[in-house]
């Protein structure tokens, strides 16, 4: 628990009311904005860099939301939880294990994810809690790291598990997690919250499969941005994922829906469709 000890002494307060901010297609334009009630008030600028609202507004019915950011790379996070660490025998690891998933794989709310056609092997949900970077972030310190990040979205981190070891000679963790669409995110980027607090539940087909405690990861989001900072520059936009717990799933039926819910952050909706 040692990294969790870290966490604790750095943990920051929630400061300031948590907006919501998404981004939208709305009269064949790309846009963004912040959510108050059932409409959208529409910002002008840069999301992560002096946003202006200009006064207009949208209702949210209107609009196809999109992913909530355009990340330059999406980093995931494995081994990360103390609860599933212990159920499959993992050590707890002295330094964040993780692999990159294909920006190209992002996908927003409400979008359908389809088998891919080259792969007809498992495919598994993965809930999750993601952070976006606000800054150009580069070697920070965990007292620092909160103010490189700008807030935190539900992650679907859809994986073709067969694909992993099916090659004995070399681990296929890109290729089995960056199909297009393998990583919706969304609905919005939420500010001001404490993630200590959060609670991810994960609904497939309006079942629950997972519900576990974001206090029970094994690096916290302020560690984990300060130790990623160092291996590469995480730019604004850029989406940590911060890795899954129990309960991880195949998808089995037709045509399935997949809920990721993060009370003050949202519902992650997806359909995920086998094909023919």
């Amino acid at each position: 628990m040692l990294n969790a000890t870290i966490e604790q002494g750095i943990r920051p307060e929630t400061r300031q009311a948590s907006v919501r901010w998404v981004r939208f297609a709305y009269a064949g334009r790309e846009r963004f904005g912040t959510l108050i009630g059932g409409a959208i008030a529409i910002h002008s600028g840069d999301m992560f860099a002096g946003a202006r609202p200009t006064g207009e507004r949208v209702p949210l019915d209107e609009v196809t939301l999109l992913a909530p950011s355009t990340p330059s790379k999406i980093i995931a996070l494995w081994n990360n939880f103390h609860a599933l660490a212990a159920k499959m025998s993992n050590p707890v690891p002295p330094e964040p294990l993780y692999l990159m998933k294909a920006p190209s794989s992002s996908a927003g709310p409400g979008f359908t994810v389809m088998r891919p056609p080259s792969y007809a092997g498992k495919v598994v949900y993965e809930g999750e809690l993601g952070i976006i970077i606000g800054r150009n972030c580069s070697r920070v310190s965990p007292q620092a790291a909160g103010e490189f990040i700008f807030g935190y979205t539900c992650v679907n981190d859809i994986t073709a598990l067969d694909l992993i070891a099916a090659d004995p000679t070399f681990a296929q963790w890109v290729r089995a997690k960056s199909f297009d669409g393998f990583g919706p995110f969304g609905p919005v980027v939420a500010t001001g919250l404490d993630p200590w607090t959060l609670t991810v539940r994960t609904l497939l087909n309006g079942q629950e499969r997972q519900n576990y405690p974001i206090a029970d990861m094994i690096f916290q989001p302020l560690e984990l941005v300060s130790r990623l900072s160092h291996d590469m520059t995480l730019l604004p936009g850029d989406l940590i994922c911060c890795g899954t717990s129990l309960g991880v799933g195949t998808i089995k039926e037709p045509v399935n829906t997949i809920e990721v819910v993060i009370d003050g952050i949202g519902t992650l909706t997806n359909a995920f469709v086998q094909g023919s």
